[in-house]
């Protein structure tokens, strides 16, 4: 363990961590980021990123993250690709282990963000960013008249479908049974689009495709009969989780395991800010993220200006 206690440290390195990361190194405050052993968020799993500010003709989203990062350690971030296995946010000196050693800080920024879940297929990991996508906010735009698959049946799944139809000729949902989770009301909205269609007692067991999507193989879960269907994209819409496991029992964590925050930046814990979609449980965007990960960092600047006036007074 070592001895100094550090102002910052920061536990990701998604567009919230290297966000705080900037705002937190401009205020001269030395942040210690921990970016885990595969840093960057899920914008690393993204192709083109055509919806963020400043980049007219797109940006591939690990080059947009290398950039994130670029620029926090031009004003000092110090970045270690280490995961963080325990945390102790108990006291007012917190606490962050890694694999073979503690750190110790006045503030923690937590931006670990959310995973989306998959399906669990060899093809969809091959195309994902080749038709196949979680997002359809980010991607929807590339499948305009084309034909769209969306696989869930849940408010996720019913809330990407609406919105694909914008761009897509058709949208089909697959289903694995034969009436659908979602709420009622988005249900009522699907059934009534005209655009939509439904697959119903079915499971995608393969994306067809080499360079591209080009179909989807689905199984009839009451039969166990194969049908093979074209289509041009797969939008997995079976949900995300909240990357949080280590802080269970550090931090108040709701239902579905995101952090809770009654501001949207301070935690259950004083001095333990959170930013980005390891709290934000709709948006779920590059953009948001980042702007959630700049209000932690200039949150935890002032908690550490009325730490310092404290002492001051005491002395």
């Amino acid at each position: 363990m070592s001895d100094e206690i550090r102002k910052v440290i920061i536990i990701g390195s998604g567009p919230a961590g290297l966000t705080a990361a900037i705002y937190a190194a401009r205020a001269e405050l030395s942040p210690l980021v921990f970016a885990g052993g595969l840093y960057g968020g899920q914008l690393m799993l993204t192709t083109d990123v055509e919806n963020y500010p400043g980049f007219p003709e797109g940006i591939q989203g690990p080059e947009l993250m290398e950039r994130f990062r670029a620029q926090a350690e031009r004003f000092g971030a110090e970045i270690r690709n280490e995961d963080v296995v325990s945390v102790d946010f108990k006291h007012d000196i917190k606490r962050v282990s890694i694999d073979g050693g503690e750190f110790r800080a006045s503030t923690v920024i937590v931006a670990t963000g959310a995973s989306a879940l998959w399906l669990g297929l060899e093809s969809e990991t091959r195309l994902r960013g080749k038709g196949v996508s979680t997002c359809a906010t980010c991607d929807g735009a590339f499948f305009k008249e084309k034909d769209i698959t969306v696989v869930g049946g849940g408010d996720t799944a019913l809330e990407e479908a609406l919105f694909l139809t914008r761009f897509g000729s058709r949208v089909t949902i697959v289903h694995r049974r034969d009436h659908l989770r979602a709420s009622k009301i988005m249900q009522a909205r699907a059934h009534a689009h005209p655009k939509i269609h439904f697959l119903w007692n079915a499971r995608v067991r393969e994306i067809v495709g080499d360079r591209h999507v080009e179909g989807v193989i689905v199984e009839d879960t009451r039969t166990g009969a194969l049908m093979e269907r074209p289509t041009d994209a797969v939008f997995v819409a079976i949900g995300h989780h909240p990357n949080t496991s280590v802080f269970a029992g550090q931090l108040i964590l709701d239902s579905r395991g995101y952090i809770e925050s009654p501001d949207g930046v301070s935690t259950s814990s004083a001095g333990v800010f959170v930013g980005g979609d390891v709290q934000d449980r709709h948006y779920r965007q590059a953009v948001t993220a980042a702007g959630l990960g700049c209000r932690a960092a200039m949150r935890a600047e002032q908690y550490l200006e009325a730490l310092d006036a404290k002492e001051a007074a005491v002395r």
